[in-house]
């Protein structure tokens, strides 16, 4: 091989080095998540999804509460309870829509509402789960949800909702993991400064990306999770 042959072979394997590398950094860059995943890589056994579900909240509440799981046609009663709490474990798409997990299917979001919050907030979540099994878009999910809050079929939240987070076997996404054990209190649209969240040295946090439901949804953080050891400092 002469000389200028040899140039030539070394550059375009240079070429074929530099194509290579950008091909595996759009690759990186894409978003992971970008539509749903199949609906098998959502789905738990019942009986591991009632255990998750359950440990959203201390015994003496969740042992009482009723308890959905979800299938292919959307939440069911697993178990029927007595003190009006709802524990369910929930998915991705109840993320923010600017969220990068709103496909994740690794997600699990176990969580305890209260009787008002089931009563009010458990619906919004209900609502996006129809749209996202039915084959929505995140994008027409946004705008369903919109619309239903506009004709008035998605109510504020009623007086007194909250809900618990607590288990430490949750998966709230890739970049928080487990996160921490938190209580979160539901309310009709209002700003942060209200509650004083994200404030420094203020144990209230509010997730400030914007949500179609008709809530705002304040987060604080508490020492324990569900089954009484210490989490990590917040």
């Amino acid at each position: 091989m002469t000389t200028r042959h040899l140039d030539r072979w070394a550059g375009a394997c240079t070429r074929a080095v530099v194509l290579s590398a950008l091909a595996g950094f759009a690759a990186a860059d894409a978003a992971p998540y970008e539509r749903m995943a199949p609906l098998e890589q959502y789905l738990m056994s019942s009986g591991s999804e009632v255990a998750l579900a359950r440990s959203a909240a201390p015994a003496a509440i969740s042992e009482k509460a009723t308890i959905l799981t979800l299938d292919a046609q959307g939440y069911q009663t697993a178990v029927r309870g007595t003190n009006g709490f709802t524990c369910l474990v929930e998915r991705s798409w109840m993320s923010p829509g600017a969220s990068p997990d709103f496909w994740n299917p690794k997600l699990r979001g176990p969580v305890c509402y209260n009787p008002a919050a089931s009563a009010s907030v458990l619906a919004y979540r209900l609502r996006r789960t129809k749209l996202a099994l039915a084959g929505d878009s995140k994008e027409r999910i946004i705008d369903e949800v919109r619309a239903a809050v506009a004709r008035k079929e998605l109510a504020p939240p009623e007086p007194g909702a909250m809900s618990f987070m607590m288990a430490k076997d949750g998966y709230l996404g890739d970049d928080v993991g487990h996160w921490h054990p938190h209580l979160m209190f539901h309310l009709p649209k209002v700003a942060a400064a209200s509650w004083g969240a994200n404030l420094p040295g203020s144990p209230v946090v509010l997730d400030e990306r914007e949500v179609p439901e008709p809530e705002t949804m304040f987060l604080v953080p508490v020492s324990r999770w569900s089954d009484g050891t210490t989490a990590a400092a917040h």
